[in-house]
């Protein structure tokens, strides 16, 4: 693979145990991972220039669904709550087939990408007209992200007393037969994996008690992770109240989704005693500001949640309801809607960061990556501070989140170059724009 030299960055942002940020510094990438850091480093191989940079680990997206980014904006969908949205959307949705789901991943992917994401998570719980999981694979593959897509599932539809229209649920056994089959042929568990499979039921209100807990049996002997939505707003809880008698929080412990191997989406209403059950169970938290504003959702308890220990990461979520796809929006607006909730000084700026980075892998289990430390994978964001969003400030760390840039100068995933001057260098994006205009107007026809 060779090496590349980042020279001159105005300052490295770390993430290591110690939080370091190290001026006029150096990174020396070689063979996947960070080879050296520090001042006056050679290289036999390219160097790129980061005066005037700000270089941070690659921030990590937990939570998406790729798939949406052909139905931003919809109308009837625009002012919803989430309910009411996703019954808008399903018959949408039900008109896509493989190529709409490759297509909207490789366009949800770059603009990740653009927004300094070098590793993400993808959520696909609906498989209309022969398409796969694989899609979206592909999809990430050929852009050259780090990718952890999770198999989800629906099986309750609308006969049944389910919100999804009867010809997007699947049977329960096809559904663990299916999971069964991406883990083998994609997952790849090994230190530097470019794929790792989770295992993830849309939400408790879309698959069965036993497809719940048979799918947590089902990731802890094949070894992958486990991801759904929970407590995302009111409605949410009510229907967790009057179905099952109980919390999201306890249902989840009840049937074996609590652990090191789970990450929840939204979270936006858990109580004490479910803050307290994720934090002594090390479960994970996708927090979707964006789209919880969006939907009208509310707050998630971010701050009660770092203070107690939980792992909290970010997630834009899909981009029917966010309708951006922008992982340092995202931590901006994390930070703010903390402040609104519990004053200025609840959350900073750094910190918003470092859930968007160290936070993000955590989540995800990849200790590889998340930091930048000799050793751990050469992932990271190159954000050029000496332009016209940051002119002026005084503390350039901070600015990434206070005022920007919105968009990464280069990215790298792996040592390779995802990102080069402000445009994806791996694909042929306008072309790939101009496919998804064209596959989003039949949808609209």
């Amino acid at each position: 693979m060779g090496e590349t030299l980042i020279r001159g960055a105005e300052v490295v942002v770390t993430m290591d145990g110690a939080r370091r940020e190290l001026k006029g510094a150096d990174l020396l990438l070689r063979d996947g991972r960070i080879a050296a850091m520090g001042p006056g480093l050679d290289c036999a191989g390219e160097v790129i220039e980061a005066q005037g940079c700000v270089v941070t680990p690659g921030l990590v997206n937990t939570h998406h669904h790729l798939y949406q980014t052909l139905t931003r904006a919809v109308p009837g969908g625009q002012d919803a709550l989430l309910f009411g949205w996703l019954q808008t959307l399903y018959p949408i949705w039900a008109r896509m087939g493989p190529e709409d789901l490759r297509v909207s991943a490789l366009v949800g992917l770059a603009e990740l990408a653009l927004s300094g994401c070098t590793l993400s998570s993808d959520h696909l719980y609906l498989y209309p007209n022969g398409a796969r999981l694989e899609d979206t694979i592909h999809a990430a593959s050929e852009l050259g992200l780090r990718f952890h897509p999770t198999r989800g599932a629906m099986s309750i539809g609308e006969s049944a007393g389910g919100l999804p229209p009867d010809s997007l649920v699947e049977r329960e056994d096809a559904i663990l037969e299916d999971c069964i089959r991406v883990i083998d042929a994609f997952h790849d568990p090994a230190e530097g994996s470019m794929c790792r499979v989770g295992v993830a039921p849309c939400s408790p209100f879309s698959v069965s008690r036993e497809l719940m807990r048979d799918a947590a049996l089902l990731a802890r002997d094949k070894g992958v992770m486990l991801h759904t939505h929970l407590a995302e707003n009111d409605e949410d809880i009510a229907y967790s109240l009057a179905q099952f008698g109980c919390r999201p929080g306890q249902y989840a412990e009840d049937l074996g989704w609590t652990g090191e191997d789970v990450w929840h989406a939204h979270c936006v209403k858990l109580d004490r005693a479910e803050i307290d059950l994720f934090a002594s169970t090390r479960t994970g938290v996708a927090h979707c500001p964006c789209s919880n504003c969006r939907l009208g959702s509310g707050i998630a308890p971010v701050r009660a949640m770092r203070d107690a220990g939980v792992k909290v990461a970010l997630g834009v979520d899909g981009s029917a309801s966010n309708d951006a796809g922008s992982l340092i929006g995202e931590a901006r607006m994390a930070m703010l809607l903390q402040r609104v909730r519990n004053g200025a000084d609840a959350m900073a700026a750094r910190e918003a960061l470092e859930i968007a980075t160290l936070g993000g892998a955590q989540v995800l289990g990849r200790p590889d990556c998340g930091s930048l430390e000799p050793g751990k994978r050469a992932d990271l964001a190159i954000w050029d501070v000496s332009g016209l969003e940051a002119a002026g400030a005084w503390d350039p760390v901070a600015a990434l989140v206070l005022c920007g840039p919105p968009k990464a100068k280069h990215l790298f995933v792996e040592g390779r170059q995802v990102v080069r001057d402000g445009q994806i260098a791996t694909i042929d994006l306008p072309r790939v724009i101009e496919t998804q205009s064209r596959l989003a107007a039949k949808l609209m026809g």
